[in-house]
Parts: structure tokens; sequence; C-alpha cells
């Protein structure tokens, strides 16, 4: 049987608990994001160049954890890694309504678009759109098509936005294939209104028909999921979305946005093909992050010798 003193000093211990983890969830999320690096060889990569590439994630523009300010220094810093080229994988604005309570103020796509034109790499900067951009526009939603509003302030600061389609690059007389896919749940669940649609304007299969040779293919899919349908026709694929589970507790993520649980939560991931899930930059639901700071990522690919 425990005393009263020893009673009240547990009580005291778990209250001032209850509040240091949020108040520390809330200070890592405006923390300096980390540098994330991963050193690869994938098989379906040889022959191909090397090529060092940069990977941005779930910015989720909003004060007061993600001002225009804040993008413009994560810009900087990303122009700092000298990388090939620079990814951009989409959400790039707040949509969830309970995750609005929080915010003080918006952050205006015009503000957003111009903070990231200020990337710059020599194989240029090349995007896809996420489940935001799509869960955001009301007209979109209502007409189940796109494109959302979003996609226009990305093209017109001369960021090209790839839904379904693949663009052959060269690098050192070598070539490769970047393919970006449209999202995978674009449109909000309503399955008991209609229950035969589809929720994504994903198309893999349309997507990979679109690379006419043999040189090796790199994917951006903002959600990780449809890793299960890739081919080995593709050597490396890039998402995010998940957050990396946002809250990581002694390794392990209690929510993960993914059918998959924790298989495809971060990191990377070798199965028919070689993945990264980025850990990304912003916040979904809760201002929080705890033991998943925010992440830049940067690829390594390490090719051979074949000319373009």
């Amino acid at each position: 049987m425990i005393s009263r003193r020893q009673f009240l000093r547990w009580s005291l211990t778990l209250g001032a608990a209850g509040l240091l983890v949020p108040a520390y969830g809330l200070f890592e999320t405006f923390w300096q994001p980390r540098i994330t690096r991963y050193d690869l060889q994938p098989v379906r990569w040889q022959p191909g160049p090397d090529l060092k590439i940069a990977v941005i994630a779930d910015i989720h523009a909003c004060d007061p954890w993600m001002p225009a300010d804040r993008i413009r220094s994560i810009v900087a810093r990303t122009n700092e890694l000298g990388a090939d080229l620079i990814l951009l994988l989409g959400d790039y604005v707040v949509s969830d309504r309970f995750q609005r309570h929080f915010v003080t103020e918006d952050v205006t796509p015009g503000e957003w678009a111009e903070a990231l034109s200020e990337l710059r790499a020599p194989l240029g900067v090349h995007s896809i759109l996420g489940n935001h951009e799509w869960w955001s526009d009301p007209v979109a939603q209502e007409n189940w098509k796109g494109p959302p509003a979003a996609r226009a302030f990305i093209e017109r600061v001369g960021i090209p936005v790839y839904e379904n389609d693949a663009v052959r690059l060269v690098k050192d007389g070598q070539a490769f294939w970047l393919a970006g896919l449209g999202d995978q749940v674009a449109f909000l669940p309503q399955r008991r209104k209609f229950p035969n649609r589809r929720y994504g304007v994903d198309d893999l299969p349309g997507t990979l028909a679109k690379i006419t040779d043999d040189a090796p293919v790199i994917l951006m899919a903002h959600e990780p999921d449809i890793m299960v349908k890739v081919p080995e026709q593709v050597s490396l694929m890039l998402s995010g979305h998940t957050h990396g589970g946002q809250v990581r507790l002694f390794g392990y993520l209690p929510v993960v946005p993914s059918r998959y649980g924790n298989r495809f939560a971060y990191g990377h991931i070798r199965e028919q093909c070689d993945l990264i899930v980025s850990g990304g930059l912003g916040c979904s639901i809760l201002p929080l992050r705890i033991g998943m700071p925010p992440e830049i990522v940067v690829v390594t690919l390490r090719g051979g010798t074949k000319p373009a």
C-alpha cells in the first residue's frame, strides 16, 4: 500500500510529464530540419549516372509553425546541399479541419510557391501534388476532377508538376527517367454516396507506359502504399505523406496513415525496388512532432558508365 506522500509525488510526476511531452513535441516542430542522407546503389540503376537528389516533402504551409520565412530558410538550406535535382513530393498546404484550430494565419499559395521558386539545381526542380492540395480545393472535390488550384501556383513559378507523367533527363551523358504519379487519395472518402468511384487520380501503368527506353527510372509518389504495385522496372521510388508517423516513441509509430502500418512508414525499404519515405517537414492534425524531427532528405545514387 502506497503512502499519501508517494501518491502525491507520483501524481505530480505524471502531471508534469503530461505537460512536458506536448511542450517538447511543439518545440520539436519548430526545429531546424535535419539532413537525412541515403547512399544507394539500386540493382536497376545499373547503368546510370551518379546522382544526388534533394527531397522536400509535406511542408503544410501555415502560421505559426511553417510561415513563408521558414519555407525560405528551408529552401536556402536545400540549395546549399548541391544536389543535381530537387524533388517536391506534395502536401504544400493544410486542409485538415481539426488542425486549422491551431492555425493563426494562412500562408497563401502565392507566398509558399514564391518561396519554393528560389530552389535551384542543375537538373531542375520537379514536383507532384499531395492529397491536401486536392482536399483543400472544394471545386475539385465537388466536380470529382482537377487540377486543384494549387497546381497553377506551382507551375506559375516555373516548377513542373507531374501527374501520371514522365520526363527523360541526362547527366554526364547518361540518361534516366523521372516519373510522377497522380495522388492516390485525391478525393475525400464518400463511399456510402458513391460506392463505385475511385478516390485517386493515380495511373501507374499509364505513367510507366510513357517511358520509351531501358534507362533507369525514379518514381515520385506522394503516398508510399503504391509500392506493392510498382514493377521491377522502377529503380527508386520516393514518397512522403506519412510524416514518419509524426510521433515516434522508442522506435514505435502509434499512428501511420498507411494501410500497411509500419511497412512503408519511414526510411529506406527495399522490396522489388528501393523506396525512400521522407519524414517530411510540417505537421498534420496536431502541430506536434515527437521523436521525428522535420527533415530534408538527400539520396545519392551510385551508377554505371553506359552513355545516353
